[in-house]
């Protein structure tokens, strides 16, 4: 199984996709082409979104279609040679995904050998749920369940910061009551500009920050690159 998720699309003054693009062309060499699963997309079109990643990944080598062009969008899928998942609101990209059986194709292919590329809702896709999401429900998926591709929840975006005269929760307190809840599952603060590679049955941290690793029992840590990350698997 072979997976890059990635924490958010773009870093403040970067055009779409930069910080990633050297990653998921390195990731996906030899592919030619990759089918995009556009359905985040909230308040913009998804022939945009399709739009602005085929203007990437054209700079890769990699040449983009969408599942929300074809008449069977999960068979498409099936026949994919790589999957890309790209970030918007989780719970519409879920809730679309469940109805026209991607999550399942999801399931199925990627295991099999299919490289899967995700960012922000992507990466939440891969998890075991969508429970550690940023985003507001704005629409009602049929369950949290999402591809369970790796056994831990991701937290995109993951922010140490707590704005001045904010008395409400941080970040951190907002994943402590997730693992309270659930005490079994370790959960990850991914930090902007960071992403996760399994390859080879080995998970590695990529950028230029650490992890921040959650788990019931133990006080919050930190992990970096190049750190043995084999106990999230």
């Amino acid at each position: 199984m072979r997976l890059l998720l990635i924490s958010n699309s773009t870093n403040a003054g970067e055009a779409y996709l930069e910080y990633p693009k050297h990653e998921i062309g390195k990731f996906l060499e030899g592919v030619d082409e990759a089918m995009f699963v556009p359905y985040a997309a909230v308040t913009f079109s998804f022939d945009e979104y399709l739009a602005k990643v085929q203007a990437r990944f054209a700079e890769i080598g990699v040449g983009v279609r969408s599942v929300h062009r074809e008449s069977n969008p999960a068979g498409a899928l099936r026949r994919a040679r790589a999957i890309v998942v790209g970030g918007g609101n989780t719970f519409r990209l879920v809730k679309t995904m469940q109805e026209q059986g991607l999550m399942q194709v999801i399931r199925e292919r990627v295991p099999e050998g299919v490289p899967y590329v995700g960012w922000s809702a992507g990466s939440n896709v891969a998890c075991p749920t969508i429970c550690t999401t940023n985003d507001m429900p704005i629409v009602e998926p049929a369950s949290f369940n999402a591809a369970g591709l790796v056994p831990f929840q991701i937290n995109p975006h993951y922010l140490d910061a707590h704005p001045d005269g904010h008395a409400g929760e941080t970040r951190e307190q907002r994943i402590l009551e997730y693992i309270a809840a659930n005490p079994d599952m370790y959960a990850v603060g991914l930090r902007e500009g960071c992403m996760l590679r399994f390859e080879d049955g080995v998970l590695t941290l990529v950028g230029g920050r650490p992890m921040r690793i959650f788990r019931h029992g133990e006080r919050p840590y930190e992990v970096n690159p190049g750190d043995d990350l084999s106990f999230l698997l």
